[in-house]
């Protein structure tokens, strides 16, 4: 037997080649025997105590285009197990079944040599009947809602019956919680071998020499197995409690029709955090809500999990044990590496207070179609419509670009990877920093606002060790350049973005490099890759980034990432993979993970096998979003690159972006006011062509060359510090009269 995908939680999904001489039960019984912390307590299986066992024909919705299929459900020891048919032969009362309703008349997959069997463990889910008929009931899971129907009234109210003693069960805990994980005392003789020695002729001082050394390997044998046993004896008693506290909330606030089993999810373990939730519906129907459960025959694979499962010979409970330690291993690991360069510098900076989220919107915000704005601008001039700050998120396109240096950790640890003379860690981490930047820019369908010429930005993170800078250098073409300095590194760039209007999507090219340098003299440089956005008209709106990046080293390594490009068909999209090579064009590691997520890397050439993934070593880990997500859905670090700390706006040049009033009217909810700053703003947006072509140059920025990059001549901290902004024009403003004249004049 297989095990194709599986969810710690709830959902088993089995495969079996010969399922017709088995039943779902032994199945089961392997899973409650796969490990005793998994088994006995996270998926709640039954003691010597167990309820009543039932099984019969319930219909369940599967999706729009086959509704209603009729399903053999099984219910025993506290597990729901279903499959689209029974095993042939078996007796309704076997194994002491009770069966509710009628036994099919036909079976028409008996004719197939597989079939599927999924698994539903009750302790961690919840179930209720339908206020609107009475022969429908649900059952929630973590991941999806079963719909169930019965041909009757008094067959659901069997079923319901039979759930309700499951959960009964559930309340009174298990029937022996004095069962040790493990032998907490190993008793060890000696006599048979010493019997057996003798026999065969060994000197006594030659025995007690054996003795003594297999009692001490034993010792150490035993006293960690005592670790063990009192480590996972802890986790128990946790849990225990938990669920103690949960079942005596529960049974406080029941209501009359409603039947609630408590789902558990146990996530940051190594934190010593537990997250605890139970599913109640507040509609007077389920089917008022959008019905997404998917069919039977649906596939899902998830990127780093699939080949986990595929060896028979490992239990469920031993494969989720594994995982959960694998996932503590990689935290630790994670929080020492963020930790590596910075523990001992960080009482050097002063640590700044930042906000968690962003201020309560003052007005109600009115939905805008695109659709509609295209209709009512048919036959005008795009490029003087102006489009609603509906559209924007509170961010410029200058704030953007410091985003990228989010998870500025990674090269503060490349940086120190090559001090210690390791180049290859070093380019490891420069990928995957390169691939980070991508991270914040899932579900972040707004526009950023697009910065008015001489419009500067500055973001100074002493608990980071970083200070950056940006400005807009160029209108035609639109060009934004910055600099940023970190812990031994500096880096800067330049960037403009090609479009290009599919009809239902747009692509973005961006056109510039990026360049890190250590201070070893080391340099990196890549450029970025495509972006798209799709179902701009219709749809739900969604970006992919697709495309090569290659990063080139003018030392010893380069490194060539993939970005795949997601199909309409993909059930595992965002993936990233590529390859180190030294200057002989050898593979020396292999990187793979996804840009919304983590990434990971292997020595040498990796081909796939789940042995080897096994023992890929983390190198980034996207951070959990925050807690308050409005609809920008912005990052922990991006809600915080608009916000005026304390003192700081008296610091600010009059060209910083905070100051722009239609993003921080956007930012504070008054939207009437920031469609209207927005409309100035842009109208004077369009004289800046000709401000240019009247010889305006960038004040914090100088062109290499004539087409070279744009790179930063300094003085802008130092103006800072001596709060001197003379000649930065309030470009904010309104528009002097006389300039303006002159402008349209010329």
């Amino acid at each position: 037997m297989r095990v194709r995908e599986m969810h710690p939680l709830c959902c088993v999904l089995l495969e079996s080649g010969a399922i017709e001489e088995q039943s779902p039960e032994p199945t089961a019984r392997l899973l409650r025997t796969g490990s005793a912390v998994v088994g006995s307590e996270v998926c709640g299986i039954i003691g010597s105590e167990s309820a009543t066992s039932v099984a019969g024909v319930l219909y369940k919705w599967t999706n729009y285009h086959t509704g209603w299929r009729s399903r053999w459900f099984t219910l025993r020891n506290g597990i729901l197990s279903y499959s689209k048919t029974r095993r042939p032969g078996a007796a309704a009362a076997d194994d002491g079944v009770k069966l509710i309703g009628h036994l099919p008349s036909n079976n028409p997959g008996q004719r197939k040599l597989r079939k599927t069997v999924r698994i539903v463990h009750l302790k961690v889910s919840s179930f209720r009947e339908s206020r609107s008929d009475d022969r429908k009931f649900y059952i929630f899971t973590a991941t999806k809602t079963l719909h169930l129907r019965t041909n009757s009234k008094k067959e659901r109210a069997a079923w319901i019956e039979a759930l309700v003693s499951t959960r009964n069960l559930f309340m009174r805990g298990p029937a022996n919680d004095n069962i040790s994980l493990l032998p907490r005392d190993i008793s060890i003789s000696t006599e048979k071998l010493k019997s057996r020695l003798i026999d065969e002729g060994i000197s006594e001082g030659l025995i007690k020499d054996c003795e003594k050394i297999m009692l001490s390997e034993f010792s150490e044998v035993q006293a960690q197995l005592k670790v063990l046993s009192e480590e996972r004896s802890s986790l128990l008693d946790t849990l225990r409690q938990l669920e103690a506290a949960n079942i005596e909330a529960e049974s406080s606030g029941i209501l009359d029709g409603e039947y609630q089993l408590l789902k558990h999810e146990y996530s940051n373990l190594g934190r010593g955090k537990f997250g605890e939730w139970s599913t109640t519906e507040s509609s007077d129907d389920v089917e008022k809500q959008e019905l997404e459960e998917a069919s039977d025959e649906e596939e899902i694979n998830f990127f780093d999990t699939n080949d986990y499962f595929s060896d028979p010979s490992i239990s469920c409970g031993s494969i989720v044990a594994d995982k959960i330690d694998k996932c503590l291993e990689l935290e630790n690991k994670t929080s020492s590496m963020k930790n590596i360069c910075s523990e001992n510098d960080n009482s050097l900076y002063t640590q700044v207070e930042r906000r968690q989220k962003l201020p309560d919107p003052i007005e109600k915000e009115k939905a805008v179609s695109l659709w509609s704005v295209i209709k009512d601008n048919v036959g005008k001039d795009l490029t003087r419509v102006c489009l609603p700050v509906y559209f924007n998120e509170p961010l410029s396109s200058l704030q953007k670009g410091c985003e990228d240096l989010e998870y500025s950790y990674l090269l503060d640890r490349a940086y120190e990877h090559g001090k210690a003379g390791n180049s290859l860690l070093r380019i490891l981490n420069v990928a995957a920093f390169a691939v980070s930047g991508y991270a914040s820019t899932e579900g972040r369908h707004c526009k950023p606002f697009n910065p008015l010429l001489g419009e500067t930005y500055e973001a100074d993170y002493p608990e980071k060790g970083i200070r950056f800078f940006s400005e807009k250098v160029s209108h035609h073409p639109t060009l934004i350049a910055c600099h940023c300095e970190g812990r031994g590194w500096k880096f800067w760039a330049d960037s403009n973005l090609k479009s290009k209007f599919w009809g239902r999507s747009i692509q973005l090219d961006p056109v510039g490099t990026l360049t890190l340098e250590f201070d070893d003299g080391e340099i990196f440089q890549w450029s970025k890759v495509t972006t798209s956005i799709y179902n701009l008209i219709l749809g739900k709106i969604y970006c992919d980034h697709h495309g090569t990046m290659h990063i080139h080293g003018n030392r010893q390594y380069t490194c060539k990432l993939k970005f795949k490009e997601q199909s309409l068909l993909e059930r595992n999209p965002h993936q990233v993979h590529g390859f180190v090579e030294d200057n002989a064009g050898k593979k020396v590691a292999t990187v793979f993970g996804k840009w919304d997520e983590s990434m990971y890397y292997l020595n040498g050439e990796w081909n796939s096998k789940a042995k080897e993934l096994s023992d890929a070593s983390l190198l980034w880990k996207c951070d959990q979003p925050p807690l308050n997500l409005t609809r920008y859905n912005m990052s922990a670090f991006a809600i915080t690159l608009n916000e005026l700390t304390p003192g700081l706006q008296e610091k600010l040049p009059p060209t910083d972006s905070r100051l722009r009033p239609d993003q921080r009217y956007l930012e504070n909810g008054e939207y009437d006011q920031a469609n209207q700053e927005k409309q100035r703003l842009e109208t004077r947006q369009r004289l800046s062509k000709k401000l240019q072509e009247t010889g305006w140059k960038p004040r914090w920025f100088q062109r290499e060359g004539e087409d070279g990059t744009f790179r930063y001549v300094g003085g802008y901290w130092e103006a800072r510090e001596n709060g001197k902004w003379d000649g930065c024009p309030n470009i904010f403003g309104k528009i002097d009269e006389n300039l303006l004249g002159s402008l349209q004049g010329s």
